[in-house]
């Protein structure tokens, strides 16, 4: 089980901001950027091009609601998007809030996020999902 299942199945806290039957988005707790949220499928599978085209589909417009709800919280010029996943073997899409294309560089990151900051962030943000 990966550390994106036990956060989907509560066994680890997270900054939820969206959730349907198939997908879940969470606050990254390492973010490049205020805002930064996770996207992940419940179901695990460690690359994203072995999600088959019809829920790969489904999870990119899913992310596009939370990246929706994201700039109507964050401010923000856009909000970008990427896949890496390398660190976590479970599926994942980035969602970033951006002013300029430096704000989405992973080798710097937010040190010691406030918890307050991240559940107002993160609570405002679910709010606005659609």
């Amino acid at each position: 089980m990966t550390i994106f299942s036990k956060i989907i199945a509560g066994e680890i806290p997270s900054y939820k901001v969206a959730e349907n039957d198939e997908f879940y988005a969470f606050l990254d707790i390492n973010p490049v950027n205020w805002g930064h949220t996770l996207v992940v499928p419940k179901q695990e599978v460690d690359y994203i091009f072995d999600i088959d085209d019809d829920r790969l589909g489904r999870m990119m417009v899913f992310a596009k609601r939370v990246a929706k709800a994201l700039r109507k919280v964050m401010p923000c010029r856009k909000v970008g998007v990427t896949v890496l996943g390398l660190e976590v073997p479970h599926a994942h899409i980035h969602l970033v809030p951006l002013q300029k294309e430096g704000d989405m560089d992973f080798r710097h990151k937010i040190d010691n996020p406030d918890p307050t900051r991240m559940k107002e962030i993160a609570d405002a943000v679910a709010r606005e999902f659609e």
